[in-house]
């Protein structure tokens, strides 16, 4: 008797059907669906010229209320310096002298990319406290809500560094930096999802997670960083402090990491030479800021 030579699969009188795996079918969906996400809530910065992700369904009075949450938590949990004390008193000038200068400052980092600012600052409710801490550090959250420690003025040494500093995290309120973050993180999420649904094992996950830490989530948190270096100094610079104080700055930073930071690559902050690299190439261009904003302009906003 002849073989089937395909096999002994075919039965007589009719043929197997090829069906489709439900776990196939619903990562197929995952995907359309992370596809749809990604296309469909991208748009372009205009103080950046970068396309950006922001879930549209985040609003900036969405961030505002969240940011004023966690600044109430922080400071039911830290000690604030007395608002009366002279380094209180110096940081708030230092905001206020940043703050007033932000109109300007969207508006010509706008036009370079042929666009107009959005000026989401408008509804900020601005404050600003110190925070008695070792902490080499500062926030400003979205809505305004600020606070500098106190581990950051032996490094920063002068109001200069200062303001570059709190420049810096100025813009990544301004940029909207928490909600692009809180959008990669639910793209992270649709992708977890759908390698479970795939029949992915634990260890499987872990290592795509780790791909994506790596090939997309770190890098994305580190041009951020980098974004916020640059519109921070341009905002020092409007606001008649010295930019080139930025490359001392980052120097002290460095040292006062004791060289315990992680290699830049797993790191969510470029390192400290990458930044005072891309410092020094901006400085020409905030010089020039600092030459056509810095005109001893008044001081509102922070209290």
């Amino acid at each position: 008797m002849r073989q089937n030579p395909f096999g002994e699969g075919q039965a007589r009188g009719g043929r197997r059907g090829f069906g489709f795996s439900p776990r196939l079918l619903i990562l197929v969906a995952f995907i359309a669906y992370g596809a749809y996400y990604y296309f469909s809530n991208r748009s372009t910065d205009p103080l950046t010229g970068e396309t950006v992700l922001i879930d549209k369904g985040i609003s900036p009075q969405d961030e505002k209320a969240l940011g004023l949450q966690a600044y109430q938590e922080i400071l039911a949990q830290e000690s604030p310096v007395d608002p009366d004390s002279q380094i209180s008193r110096q940081v708030r000038e230092i905001a206020q002298r940043l703050i007033v200068k932000i109109p300007e400052v969207e508006d010509a980092l706008a036009a370079e990319h042929g666009m107009k600012a959005q000026h989401i600052e408008d509804s900020f409710d601005w404050d600003v406290t110190v925070l008695q801490s070792d902490q080499a550090n500062a926030f400003c959250l979205p809505g305004g809500k600020m606070a500098v420690y106190t581990g950051l003025v032996p490094v920063a040494q002068n109001a200069d560094a200062m303001a570059i500093v709190m420049g810096h995290e100025i813009t990544h309120a301004l940029l909207r930096h928490g909600a692009q973050r809180m959008t990669e993180q639910k793209l992270a999420q649709l992708g977890q999802m759908a390698g479970a649904m795939s029949g992915m094992d634990q260890q499987q996950l872990q290592m795509a997670m780790a791909v994506y830490g790596y090939g997309r989530s770190l890098p994305y948190a580190r041009k951020q960083e980098s974004q916020a270096d640059e519109m921070g100094l341009m905002l020092a610079a409007a606001a008649c402090y010295n930019p080139e104080e930025a490359i001392p700055l980052w120097e002290r930073m460095g040292q006062a990491s004791g060289g315990q930071a992680p290699p830049e690559f797993s790191s969510t902050h470029p390192s400290s030479a990458t930044r005072i690299q891309n410092l020094r190439a901006l400085m020409p261009k905030a010089q020039e800021y600092r030459k056509r904003f810095c005109t001893g302009g008044g001081a509102v906003g922070a209290r």
